[in-house]
């Protein structure tokens, strides 16, 4: 990987390092011209830069020629969403590549479609780089050493997350990563109350455990829980740009390796997953006439609400300080589920109580 990192190194500083004009003029070949667009913090991005490009540089020599802009500096941002422009796209995530006047994204389009779209180009005589706003302005900033303190938009090559600090990834989200440290608190706050609520030996009326469980907010929110996991399913499975808010940046943490479990299971599946059990026990637990199982049901959907809880604490503590950006989305489901396991507490007491003393509960 070291050795792939120093070979597109050097390519990158040559040519950011040569005139535009004079690299027209040096050779005779044709020369397919593009640029990749890549988060620092980006798994993805890692992939299509140390996996995909080695062997197609390795190929085509100096017919080949890549420029990295970093979105997360302010000037890599702005041409970014300049290109996005170009396209009529209000939302694409990292690695977004740009060749002649088509795009890719992701680290699936990039492998399989480059390789082909180089020899087409090649065979048509080459295309030079994309007509980005802003994008030539900043390439002859880099190769006038006078303008060297201003943002670069090409890098020599991405730095991997793991070079940053912790302050550096949260920075490069302030707002949305400030925001996500709150509702960590918050839920952190919570688990804390429902574990000094729940060791209270408080006994429920029988009157106020069925108004619990026939409390609508719980199927309700499990339903806006499917609306939010069912969207972060797609946005995983389908390798598509999630449509995000004014804060945060969900396709980055959505690009992260952390969006899977154990690199195979997309946080979105097993959050859906998480939201219908929740509802199949609330049903249980509602138009069940065995008591035993109806408790039995309220203390499956208290404690899979529990477990929802201490994950999401979890990936929101992963969001801020090691992928360095937030995803509105995963806060909206762990606000959610936090609110199931703060509701589930007081049927699952009761439930509880009766399980372990039975006599008591049944006099």
């Amino acid at each position: 990987m070291k050795r792939h990192i120093f070979t597109i190194a050097i390519l990158l500083f040559v040519l950011l390092a040569a005139p535009l004009t004079s690299a027209h003029a040096q050779t005779d070949l044709p020369v397919v011209r593009a640029v990749l667009f890549y988060s620092p913090t980006c798994p993805h991005c890692e992939q299509v830069i140390n996996e995909t490009l080695p062997p197609l540089i390795q190929k085509y020599g100096d017919q080949l020629q890549i420029i990295g802009v970093n979105v997360t500096e302010t000037q890599g941002q702005t041409l970014f969403l300049a290109s996005l422009d170009q396209f009529n796209l209000k939302e694409a995530g990292v690695p977004f590549l740009v060749i002649g006047d088509k795009y890719l994204m992701g680290s699936a389009d990039i492998p399989e479609q480059l390789p082909g779209m180089i020899e087409t180009y090649l065979t048509q005589g080459g295309v030079d780089f994309p007509d980005i706003p802003g994008l030539r302005e900043a390439m002859a900033a880099v190769e006038d050493p006078a303008q060297q303190t201003a943002p670069t938009a090409g890098p020599a090559l991405p730095e991997t997350s793991t070079s940053l600090t912790w302050q550096q990834k949260f920075d490069q989200d302030k707002s949305g990563n400030t925001l996500a440290v709150i509702v960590l608190a918050g839920m952190i706050g919570a688990v804390l109350w429902t574990t000094l609520q729940f060791q209270q030996k408080k006994k429920k009326t029988k009157a106020n455990v069925a108004k619990n469980n026939r409390d609508w907010i719980i199927p309700a929110l499990c339903v806006v829980g499917f609306g939010v996991a069912g969207y972060l399913a797609y946005v995983e499975t389908a390798q598509v740009a999630a449509v995000c808010g004014p804060v945060g940046d969900c396709n980055t943490v959505q690009q992260s390796e952390y969006a899977r479990l154990f690199g195979i299971l997309p946080i979105g599946v097993m959050g859906l997953a998480g939201y219908v059990a929740i509802m199949v026990a609330w049903l249980t637990a509602r138009y069940t006439k065995g008591k035993k199982i109806v408790d039995l049901a309220n203390l499956s959907m208290f404690g899979m609400a529990v477990f929802g809880v201490l994950f999401s604490i979890y990936l929101t503590f992963l969001e801020p300080f090691v992928i360095g950006a937030t995803c509105a989305w995963c806060l909206t489901s762990a606000i959610l589920i936090t609110i199931l396991m703060l509701l589930s507490i007081r049927p699952a007491q009761a439930a509880f109580h009766k399980l372990r003393h039975p006599l008591i509960s049944s006099s």
